[in-house]
């Protein structure tokens, strides 16, 4: 495992429904940026911070990499997920022994659930319009 004297960066990619996150991972002091912005004030929500640091708790090093990001597309859920699919990426780049335990709780697992489209003579993907008998 390199050492924190080490100023090397990880690079790995995470998607989730129609967003992209570009994930840089580096020892640090635990900073979160995404899009040039502190984390919090990107997301908002403390339920997308947790889900984002998913697999830091799971190895237990919680405040010990620095992670930049650059996302796009989709809501910030979505974006939310594509920056844990990143993370865990990037742990596995930075020490592929921690391989195990991210595939284990399902970090490395991209979500394949996508919207589905509208057909037409409907007015959604599965809805149909109101049927009249008379």
């Amino acid at each position: 495992m390199p050492t924190a004297d080490n100023a090397q960066k990880f690079y790995a990619t995470g998607r989730r429904k129609t967003s992209v996150a570009r994930v840089w991972l580096s020892f640090g002091s635990g900073q979160l940026k995404v899009n040039g912005k502190e984390f919090i004030e990107y997301f908002g929500r403390e339920t997308l911070k947790m889900m984002v640091e998913q697999p830091f708790e799971q190895l237990e090093s919680l405040g010990k990499y620095d992670v930049t990001a650059q996302v796009c597309g989709g809501g910030k859920s979505g974006q939310a997920g594509a920056m844990r699919l990143g993370i865990a990426r990037a742990l596995i780049q930075m020490d592929p022994e921690n391989k195990p335990a991210m595939k284990r709780n399902h970090f490395l697992t991209r979500d394949p659930r996508e919207k589905e489209r509208k057909k037409y003579g409907q007015p959604g993907a599965r809805k149909r319009f109101q049927y009249s008998k008379r």
